[in-house]
């Protein structure tokens, strides 16, 4: 579905020039050529998680590296179990999008012990030390995409209001979840503070709109839930939504309610990833946006960052402080995400390569 580019795209709008950092201190552990690397990814119900596991395999392999690549279905303690195995089998290093944040830490003490390099993969784990790199986005501008669509497709800044808005966030033991947070509201609390911005559900803060393990279901059931309690006659006028699976729940709850009519048109409703599912629903004119990351760009950014650590070169990061995970700041190397909607689609995903026409017919 998807053709690698012969070259990467330049960054859109990445203005941070590029530090270095020495390799990670496991120069004892001699690592041979063609080692193997373990990759652990969260899970395979989302085609985004099937692309980033498959461009990291072709990545690395076209380095010289074999691969172990397992996906552990959204169940934390079958992630940990893979691990462990991966850590038996000797691998040289491990590469990991942890689907509990904080429930690695005994397993990647044994990872240290054996010497093992680990890189956090997009969603940064917590509460180790035993975490040398993090590869990743701007996750706060992912979030900041976000709400500058909804500010000015609701024309906020003009004065225009007031507008209903319903808030939704990732996963809570998703670390990305409270950066995507933080940077949509950012942008969205003066709005909400002067009333041009209405939740009427009331639920504002974090911790009453998170989504377990990112579900579209889950978010489908909440928004049934706001709907039927909050707005009767009353019409909700934009969903910040965090990514495309729960976008599409979003959209199930409110076409079942009436929304998407002449008369009762759907609101803004942001979200993140580009899914195929999604970009479609944007051409067709049901969710408004998507945030593109590009995921081949964080697959080359980590398998070149797995290479220096193992080869014992320099680890090109461009973040040293922003992402502390409690036990130390993880150096991350940060790539910038687009906003993407039906106005530039063509643009940003398919004079890129990241999907065909055919793919979106």
């Amino acid at each position: 579905m998807r053709n690698r580019r012969a070259a990467l795209a330049a960054l859109a709008g990445a203005v941070s020039v590029a530090l270095t950092l020495s390799a990670c201190g496991k120069d004892s552990k001699d690592t041979p050529e063609g080692g193997t690397i373990g990759i652990a990814m969260p899970t395979q119900a989302s085609e985004r998680w099937i692309a980033d596991g498959k461009n990291v395999v072709t990545d690395l392999k076209a380095k010289g590296y074999k691969t172990k690549l397992v996906y552990g279905n959204d169940d934390p303690k079958t992630q940990v179990s893979q691990i462990q195995e991966l850590i038996t089998q000797g691998v040289s290093a491990l590469i990991i999008a942890a689907i509990d944040n904080k429930s690695l830490n005994n397993v990647l003490q044994q990872a240290a012990a054996a010497k093992i390099p680990v890189i956090s993969y997009d969603r940064l784990i917590l509460g180790t030390k035993n975490v040398d790199y993090y590869a990743s986005f701007d996750n706060e501008q992912v979030g900041r995409l976000q709400a500058r669509y909804i500010v000015d497709k609701l024309g906020l800044e003009d004065g225009k209001g007031p507008f209903n808005i319903e808030l939704f966030a990732g996963s809570p033991d998703d670390n990305n979840t409270k950066y995507f947070f933080d940077g949509a509201m950012h942008l969205l609390k003066p709005y909400l503070d002067n009333k041009q911005l209405v939740v009427r559900s009331g639920q504002t803060d974090l911790a009453d709109v998170t989504t377990l393990r990112w579900d579209g279901a889950t978010a489908k059931k909440r928004m049934n839930g706001v709907l039927a309690q909050w707005y009767g006659a009353k019409t909700v006028d934009a969903v910040l939504s965090p990514y495309d699976g729960i976008s599409i729940g979003i959209l199930g709850a409110l076409k079942a309610a009436g929304y998407g009519s002449a008369g009762k048109p759907l609101p803004v409703i942001t979200g993140q990833d580009a899914e195929l599912a999604s970009v479609k629903s944007i051409i067709a004119g049901g969710q408004s946006q998507t945030v593109y990351k590009d995921t081949r760009e964080l697959a080359d950014v980590t398998s070149t960052m797995v290479d220096a650590v193992l080869t014992h070169q320099q680890v090109r990061v461009n973040d040293t402080r922003t992402y502390d995970n409690g036990a130390k700041a993880v150096p991350a190397y940060l790539l910038q995400p687009t906003s993407v909607d039906k106005s530039n689609y063509e643009v940003a995903l398919v004079a890129t390569g990241y999907y065909t026409d055919a793919d979106l017919k």
